[in-house]
């Protein structure tokens, strides 16, 4: 029965998949500026200690494609979209870095420094083993839902419980407030749930055999590099 969930996927399926990940991956404006957004967003539920605020800013985050389209690139062996990947996630982090510091250094009350009880638990305890397995099935059910376009509904779901965004804009605002604690916390945080996504992401690329798909992900990023290369060209 179990090996049947990994291995009905036809060809166009797999190469829909491939292109879909792919393109959600790519470092265009309209991506950072929804990262921008997205962590902007987090950055005021966290000083407002909203949850609200903060799970509809992990709604409109885009960042778990980068990370997926990073396994899919090893599995692959497709060192260009491995760059590709890397450079996009790395950009992210740091437009998202720079955001949440503004919004902290502007909004964030100096006198509260830890009283974010959203985050209590980052500021005072190490990420642990139950942050990694919870990373690490978020990633397996994202993976698992992308390559299979109708279990797409449960992807917000899973933006939610990976939480990548708001350890991001915690991150920046323990820098506008310089507190130690905060940084180190929340960004040991982000760095696990990136592992735990990543490692989730190859093995579900593995077991669905994406690895034979190089020359697919090739032509999708050639697509992609197409698309980006037009949309960077001026208006005449």
């Amino acid at each position: 029965m179990f090996q049947g969930l990994f291995n009905n996927l036809t060809d166009t399926e797999k190469n829909d998949a491939i292109a879909d990940i792919i393109q959600h991956a790519s470092p265009r404006k309209d991506f950072f500026l929804m990262m921008i957004l997205s962590v902007g967003m987090a950055s005021f539920g966290i000083i407002l200690n909203s949850v609200v605020v903060l799970i509809g800013s992990m709604l409109i985050a885009p960042l778990l494609y980068p990370i997926l389209s990073l396994g899919l690139g090893i599995i692959t062996y497709d060192r260009k979209l491995m760059n590709r990947s890397i450079i996009t996630l790395g950009k992210s982090t740091l437009f998202s870095l720079i955001t949440a510091f503004v919004v902290g250094f502007l909004f964030a009350p100096r006198n509260t420094i830890l009283s974010f009880s959203l985050f209590d638990s980052v500021v005072t305890n190490t990420p642990s083993l139950v942050y990694a397995i919870i990373a690490a099935i978020a990633g397996f059910a994202a993976t698992f839902a992308i390559t299979k376009s109708y279990l797409n509904n449960a992807l917000p779901g899973v933006a939610i419980s990976v939480a990548l965004v708001p350890p991001l804009a915690t991150t920046g605002i323990g820098f506008a407030l310089w507190d130690w604690a905060l940084i180190s916390g929340a960004l040991s945080l982000f760095i696990v749930n990136i592992i735990g996504i990543l490692f989730s992401a190859m093995i579900v690329f593995s077991l669905m055999r994406f690895a034979f798909k190089k020359h697919v992900t090739q032509e999708a990023v050639k697509e992609e590099d197409k698309v980006i290369k037009k949309e960077s060209a001026p208006v005449k």
